[in-house]
């Protein structure tokens, strides 16, 4: 079975455009480059990767685009853009001009902005009608806070193509599950929507216990169904709670237990079909 991981992450600190790394764990505060996942990657039987930006700014998804031309894994990025910006039409243009066909998304930092209700401010539709009109997904970087922004959003940009990534971010030390899902629920009922089966390792306390992300994980199998959630790693963020191939055979074994025969969709097709990848296998020959 072909693999693809829907979401992983390159970066360097010493460009110095990622403010977030001063508060992450020390683990964290380093280079994560090809040279650090292509073994293991390789190793655990994942084909092809989409890279995601880490940083807010349009020279860092510039990088990724140089990052992704040495890692032949990777066939897609998910990049970032002023979505405020007045030219901001003019700014995907360049982005998409300068991918050379990698671009396949955009992600704003948006659980980093002060402003909950930020995504459904009506002085980013111009933004949102052009990524829709580019043909572009939008990868939505929430938590609990920002989720009913995000529902707002999805009301009126009704055939953007998004994405809701790690499951929203659900507090599972809190163990507040009924308020999470209510809004699963809720984003469910748009059949545009999917989900990535991502980061919900490192959203476990100490010790990690496994057994607690199932519920959770049969939650979003009950409300998506195979046919809207794709894996990813979340690499390097997932290396605090564990590597690279034990994430992806607890996801297998998961998916196995909620959705049994639908392994090359969550693995590989859906992923494919939502970023319109370019890959070297058709999308017939994953399922």
């Amino acid at each position: 079975m072909i693999i693809v991981d829907a979401h992983q992450h390159y970066w360097q600190p010493s460009r110095g455009d990622y403010g977030w790394l001063a508060h992450a764990p020390m683990a964290l505060r380093q280079a994560f480059l090809p040279v650090d996942l292509c073994a293991q990657r390789e190793a655990a039987g994942v084909k092809f990767s989409v890279l995601v930006q880490a940083a807010p700014t349009e020279q860092e998804t510039r990088y990724l685009f140089d990052l992704a031309r040495i890692d032949e894994a990777v066939v897609g990025v998910v990049g970032w853009v002023d979505l405020d910006a007045d030219d901001v039409g003019a700014r995907i243009d360049a982005l998409i001009r300068d991918g050379g066909g990698l671009l396949c998304g955009l992600r704003p930092m948006t659980q980093d902005v002060a402003d909950p209700d930020w995504l459904a401010r009506p002085s980013l539709d111009r933004a949102f009608d052009c990524i829709q009109d580019c043909g572009l997904a939008f990868d939505a970087l929430v938590g609990m806070p920002q989720l009913p922004a995000l529902c707002r959003r999805l009301r009126r940009n009704r055939q953007l193509n998004v994405v809701l990534d790690h499951a929203g971010k659900p507090p599972i030390v809190d163990g507040r599950f009924d308020q999470w899902t209510s809004w699963i629920d809720e984003l469910a009922q748009h059949p545009q929507l999917h989900c990535k089966l991502s980061g919900l390792l490192t959203l476990l306390g100490e010790p990690v216990d496994h057994d607690a992300i199932e519920p959770y994980v049969a939650d979003l199998f009950a409300h998506f169904g195979p046919e809207r959630l794709m894996w990813g790693s979340d690499w390097p963020v997932l290396t605090t709670h564990a590597d690279y191939g034990h994430w992806l055979q607890v996801a297998l074994m998961l998916t196995e237990r909620y959705a049994a025969g639908s392994q090359a969709d969550v693995f590989a097709a859906n992923a494919v079909r939502f970023y319109a990848l370019d890959i070297d296998s058709p999308v017939s020959d994953l399922v």
